[in-house]
């Protein structure tokens, strides 16, 4: 099982979509995997045939490195191919682990050496005759102690078990007292996480606990955007809210670049992204994901709003690919039409800011005219995003939302579209 994704580490087999015996060739697609993000297609960009499936459709929770199946060279005989006993994925150690490990081995003498695995009937001699595991020659695989090791060192050195009855006088049963009954009013429904839901916890904490977050908000009007989209409409051209903010705020990322970066914790640096990618958050059955719309500011409100709808399409059937929500330079989650009036969102790592949009509503200006306000809220890291820098980002977003004919012609730079230019 391959890593689809940064954050998976297991998936489910959805399908096979190559049978056993069919021959793969480069690139080409032999079944679709749930990660925690989305379904994904497996390709392999090796040729040969699929000798044998090791695991099959809607099995879940498939660790990342377990063994799914056998492939063998074209001419080959593939219905006679060696299965190995053990498929799992190897437990590598952490260096904490060893150490533990090894202070285990001095501390009772009957776990195992660096890197040497012994069973239960191992370390039950080892424990009852006191034996340190350092002082027993190995004879098994990958230089694993085995039983029989241990039999012949009892053997050899005409060792006797050592008193046990001393142990078990330490230990007592509980008392009647001590013994606490469950209420049987206090009932609870436990929940199976999906692989999705799991790593939205994980990174949320994460993001929490590790990203100093400060929060910034501002409201802006949305009469002109409004006017603008019903002379679109008119046109034959339907497009929503979410994708003038979309535009909006792509061009206030290219005008104010600090906001498009992220935190590089390995060199504690700030990295500025080279293009502005949104990250637009998209509810699941399963969980939230964030499809990206790539380059959004140099694409036309029309086009957004078809990448828009294409990728939460795809979101909500769990078709997504991996670059279709790997990556991104900035995130908005809109909870307008939910009827929130403003929310703060958590950011997304390691992005350094995300905006969350709140519902319109409607207010008297000072000349009592009405007014369609929108109340956004920024979340931005404060390690890569200082407050001057936070405030100049929502300011000029105000302004490019509030004035939508030049967004329409505009990429955030210095320069207007070409159609901008001939027209």
């Amino acid at each position: 099982m391959p890593s689809l994704s940064p954050t998976m580490t297991s998936g489910t087999i959805v399908k096979w979509v190559k049978k056993e015996g069919e021959p793969i060739g480069a690139g080409d697609l032999i079944c679709e995997v749930q990660t925690d993000k989305a379904v994904v297609g497996l390709e392999l960009e090796e040729e040969g045939v699929l000798a044998k499936i090791l695991v099959p459709n809607d099995t879940a929770d498939i660790k990342v490195g377990t063994l799914i199946g056998l492939m063998v060279e074209e001419g080959q005989d593939w219905k006679d191919v060696d299965i190995p006993k053990d498929t799992s994925p190897p437990a590598p150690q952490t260096t904490s682990q060893q150490k533990d490990t090894k202070s285990d081995d001095k501390s009772d003498g009957s776990s195992h050496l660096s890197g040497r695995l012994m069973g239960p009937s191992v370390k039950n001699l080892l424990n009852q005759y006191s034996i340190d595991a350092n002082s027993v020659q190995s004879s098994g695989p990958q230089n694993n102690i085995v039983k029989e090791d241990v039999l012949k060192f009892i053997k050899d050195n005409a060792l006797k078990p050592r008193d046990m009855s001393s142990d078990k006088s330490h230990v007592s049963a509980p008392k009647a007292s001590e013994t606490k009954t469950p209420s049987k009013s206090a009932e609870f429904i436990d929940i199976e996480l999906s692989n999705m839901r799991k790593t939205i916890a994980k990174r949320l904490t994460q993001s929490k606990s590790t990203t100093p977050h400060s929060y910034m908000t501002i409201d802006f009007s949305m009469n002109g955007v409004n006017d603008v989209r019903r002379q679109l409409k008119n046109s034959g051209i339907k497009v929503s809210v979410n994708d003038f903010i979309i535009k909006a705020v792509a061009i206030a990322l290219k005008k104010v670049p600090q906001v498009n970066s992220s935190w590089n914790e390995s060199t504690s640096t700030i990295q500025l992204s080279p293009t502005v990618d949104i990250s637009v958050a998209v509810a699941t059955p399963n969980g939230l994901i964030t499809p990206i719309v790539r380059n959004a500011n140099q694409l036309d409100l029309e086009t957004i709003s078809f990448t828009v709808k294409g990728l939460a399409s795809k979101a909500r059937d769990g078709k997504l690919q991996p670059n279709e929500f790997i990556g991104g330079s900035f995130s908005i989650s809109n909870l307008g039409m939910f009827g929130v009036s403003e929310f703060t969102a958590v950011i997304n790592p390691p992005q350094s800011a995300i905006l969350a949009i709140g519902s319109s509503r409607l207010v008297l200006d000072e000349s009592d005219r009405t007014q369609h306000l929108v109340r956004v809220t920024l979340s931005f890291d404060g390690r890569v995003i200082e407050e001057d820098i936070a405030a100049k980002f929502l300011e000029v977003l105000k302004t490019v939302i509030e004035d939508p004919i030049s967004l329409q012609n505009s990429d955030g730079t210095d320069n207007r579209r070409l159609n901008a230019l001939i027209s």
